[in-house]
C-alpha cells in the first residue's frame, strides 16, 4: 500500500500534498486538492502503544492503534445508511523514526475499510539503563471518514 495510488476499491485516490515544510514533531497533513472523493470525519481517536525490548517501531505503532480501537465502538452504521466497508480509516502513527514503521504491518490490523497508514515524527525513544537499547513509545490518531456522496 502506497500513499497516492490507488484506494483498496479501486478508485483514485487524492495526492496528499504539503504548502509548506512542517516543524519538527508537528502534524501537518497538508491539502487533499481533489474532488474525486467528498470525505467527512465521522470519528476520532487516540492511543497509545510501547515496545519495551527491541526497539520495534512497528510492534509500537500496531499497538498504538490496537489501542485506539479498542477504545471505539462504532454503532451509527444503521441510523447514517452506511457500512463498515464503506470507511475510509487514517491511521497517523507517531515514532521517533517513522521510516522504520512496516505501513502494511500496521494496516493488516485495521479489520474495516480503506485503510491508509501515515508515518510522523513523533513519539519517544527513552534510552535504556544500560546499552544501546531503547523504549519506544508511539502515538497513534485513528481517523474515521466516509464519503458523502
Amino acid at each position: 500500500m502506497s500513499r497516492g495510488t490507488t484506494w483498496r476499491n479501486g478508485r483514485t485516490r487524492c495526492r496528499l500534498t504539503r504548502t509548506r515544510t512542517p516543524a519538527p514533531g508537528s502534524l501537518d497533513l497538508g491539502e487533499l486538492p481533489c474532488t474525486d472523493v467528498a470525505l467527512v470525519r465521522w470519528l476520532t481517536e487516540m492511543g497509545m502503544g510501547v515496545d519495551v525490548h527491541g526497539r520495534d517501531y512497528t510492534t509500537a505503532a500496531r499497538r498504538a492503534v490496537s489501542d485506539a480501537l479498542r477504545h471505539s465502538s462504532l454503532g451509527f452504521f444503521d441510523a447514517a445508511g452506511k457500512s463498515h466497508h464503506d470507511m475510509h480509516v487514517e491511521a497517523i502513527v507517531a515514532v521517533a523514526d517513522p521510516v522504520a514503521i512496516d505501513r502494511e504491518a500496521v494496516a493488516a490490523d485495521i479489520p474495516y475499510g480503506t485503510v491508509t497508514v501515515t508515518p510522523v515524527a513523533g513519539g519517544l525513544d527513552v534510552p535504556a539503563a544500560t546499552g544501546d537499547g531503547a523504549i519506544v513509545i508511539a502515538n497513534a490518531a485513528i481517523i474515521v471518514s466516509f464519503d458523502d456522496r
